[in-house]
């Protein structure tokens, strides 16, 4: 062959306008090997990065016209080496938001490697670093870690249109696909298989547990819930709506405690103070302006002296309380906010007379560690290179389409519930942070009460309370001890005990 007849471009397909058609999207993945030394042994696992190409079934005027490219979505998966596919359970991961990467759940708690970011009052500084995570999940689990579309580097391909997948169906049908196409190019069908998902990544774990048994018939050993978004209604003030005010009062409580705001009460005392009399409080919000002036005001000091807010600012709120509102009033006179996700988290605002809170410190803490050591990841250590931002947090998916909800509140527990029910051997394990400004744990256990299955079902439900956030693997102990229940939790419904 002549070095013209090398060089020479083959003739091009064309579509119908003549103009050259450009050749369909491949999987773009990269594998590499390593070694994690824990105390119990070695573990070889091989590590694959990179996007994969997500089809959609195309049908023109009732013909099939073949799956068609949609998005490229990014993907992280671990594997241990040599082991039976039929015995070693695999756990699909993702975080919420909407818009968020999965890089909080794989570099915070679950991956072979974790982000060295510390905790509150002995934050990491610049340029951070990555550390060997010895409780990681992959101990007792395949980990596939999925980015959905417009998050990470996961893109609606070209000439595609990203919106479709903006919202809870779209997102709940293109994660599913995800997680079906995974499990049969890998021959995982046989695989004990679970979830694990995190904040609205809760709210799609939840419906995902239906969907990809009603859609796929692949059903699930278990179901692992982080701070789950569960019941939209239980987290936001909406109009005339008096749910979320009993349900935050215990985290207001732990949070003033935390800050020295109720003198030598502990936080056990405080919280069951808070809980016990919730219902009392949900009896003089549903009363309205029924309630005598002498309830009312003693409904005004009850709450001042749980939260640790002034009687004048209680009396001026009408008995209810916004979050983002009292993250911003609680420590004001030490002119700090607090944060949301994490309200043991504070920072300095610009300027005092903020009405809410404008910007959450936990947040201004994270970021920067996980987004570096994500970055140096993939391509220091996985050898992926990709030039596209990685979408740690993207806005790019608003506004979220909740079409399926019109008129209605967002909830997914009857999504649970009715996963549990078809699947009689399907567990479920639910984390929560007893610092959680954005998903209280009495609004997470509120959900769970209302969830229409048997009573003998209750008993396939565990819970877990740790003593931080929303991410409560930002607290050393808590990491700790989640790690464990974790692996207990998948060990126990893989039946491998």
């Amino acid at each position: 062959m002549t070095d013209d007849e090398k060089t020479k471009p083959t003739d091009a397909a064309t579509n119908d306008s003549g103009a050259p058609e450009k050749p369909d999207p491949t999987d773009d993945l990269v594998t590499t090997h390593h070694t994690l030394h824990t105390p119990d042994g070695d573990l070889s696992y091989a590590a694959t990065t990179g996007r994969i190409v997500l089809r959609q079934e195309v049908h023109k005027e009732d013909k099939y016209d073949g799956r068609k490219p949609k998005a490229e979505v990014s993907i992280t998966y671990y594997t241990l080496d040599d082991t039976d596919v039929t015995r070693r359970p695999v756990t699909f991961a993702f975080n919420g938001g909407p818009g968020s990467s999965s890089v909080w759940l794989h570099l915070g708690l679950l991956g072979p490697r974790r982000v060295d970011s510390g905790d509150v009052g002995s934050l990491t500084a610049p340029p951070y670093g990555l550390v060997d995570n010895l409780e990681t999940l992959l101990r007792v689990s395949d980990l596939v870690f999925i980015d959905p579309v417009s998050t990470g580097f996961s893109r609606a391909t070209e000439g595609e249109q990203a919106k479709p997948f903006h919202g809870f169906t779209g997102d709940l049908e293109s994660v599913g696909e995800i997680i079906r196409l995974w499990t049969s190019r890998h021959d995982r069908w046989m695989s004990p298989k679970f979830l694990i998902g995190e904040s609205y990544g809760g709210t799609r774990g939840a419906a995902l547990a239906e969907y990809l048994q009603q859609r796929f018939g692949l059903f699930l050993n278990g179901v692992m819930l982080v701070a789950p978004a569960l019941n939209l209604e239980t987290l936001f003030d909406g109009e005339h709506s008096n749910l979320p005010h009993p349900l935050f009062l215990p985290l207001y409580a732990a949070t003033a405690q935390y800050h020295g705001l109720l003198g030598d009460r502990t936080l056990d005392e405080v919280v069951a103070e808070a809980r016990d009399w919730a219902e009392t409080y949900s009896s003089v919000l549903a009363r309205g302006a029924r309630v005598p002036d002498d309830e009312r005001a003693a409904a005004v000091t009850k709450i001042a002296s749980l939260t640790g807010l002034s009687e004048d600012y209680v009396d001026r709120a009408n008995l209810r309380l916004e979050h983002t509102r009292v993250y911003a009033e609680l420590l004001r006179s030490r002119r700090l906010v607090t944060g949301r996700l994490d309200t043991r988290f504070t920072g300095p605002a610009d300027h005092y007379l903020h009405e809410q809170m404008p910007y959450d410190p936990f947040m201004s803490a994270t970021s920067g560690p996980y987004t570096a050591a994500l970055h140096h990841y993939l391509r220091g250590e996985l050898e992926y290179e990709h030039d596209a931002i990685y979408e740690v947090l993207s806005r790019q998916v608003r506004p979220w389409s909740y079409q399926e909800f019109e008129g209605k509140a967002v909830d997914v527990a009857d999504k649970l519930a009715t996963a549990m029910i078809i699947n009689p051997h399907l567990q479920v394990h639910i984390a929560m942070g007893r610092y959680d400004g954005g998903v209280p744990v009495e609004a997470v256990e509120y959900s769970l009460d209302q969830m229409a299955i048997p009573a003998s079902y209750r008993d396939r439900i565990e819970t877990r309370v740790y003593q931080a956030g929303h991410m409560m693997y930002i607290h050393p102990e808590s990491r700790v001890a989640q790690a464990a229940d974790l692996a207990a939790f998948v060990r126990r419904a893989s039946n491998r005990v």
